[in-house]
């Protein structure tokens, strides 16, 4: 079974900034074979696509919303990507949510949901002041 478990979501005034992490594991669960996405959920809205990065951690994209303001990265060693996000606004209140996916090719970046396999449970991202 493979777990993903995001945790650095919190309450932030605009401006800020905050890092979310995601760990996986998993018996069976080879880090290194998935491309690792982070989606998010404002209230009323569809899930979308926040920014993902390719299983060596070359690539990355990012959705227009957050690009310049966000960066992601991976630790290959400890099963972890980070989603860093500074210049939060308002508009970037959500819950936050990790995926892997299944790549056939290294350098693919997956940017919608049912491309990916695996879940996290989300973590909530208010910005307010």
């Amino acid at each position: 079974q493979v777990q993903l478990v995001e945790s650095g979501g919190g309450l932030v005034q605009p401006g800020g900034s905050l890092r979310l992490s995601c760990a996986a594991s998993g018996r069976t669960f080879t880090f290194t074979s998935y491309a690792m996405g982070w989606f998010r959920q404002a209230p009323g809205l569809e899930r979308e696509f926040v920014g993902g990065i390719g299983r060596p951690g070359a690539n990355t994209d990012f959705a227009d919303s957050v690009k310049g303001r966000f960066t992601i990265s991976r630790d290959n060693g400890k099963n972890t990507v980070f989603l860093q996000m500074n210049t939060l606004k308002p508009e970037d209140t959500a819950v936050y949510y990790c995926a892997a996916a299944q790549t056939r090719k290294s350098y693919i970046v997956p940017t919608l949901d049912n491309e990916y396999d695996y879940w996290g449970q989300g973590t909530q991202v208010t910005v307010s002041s």
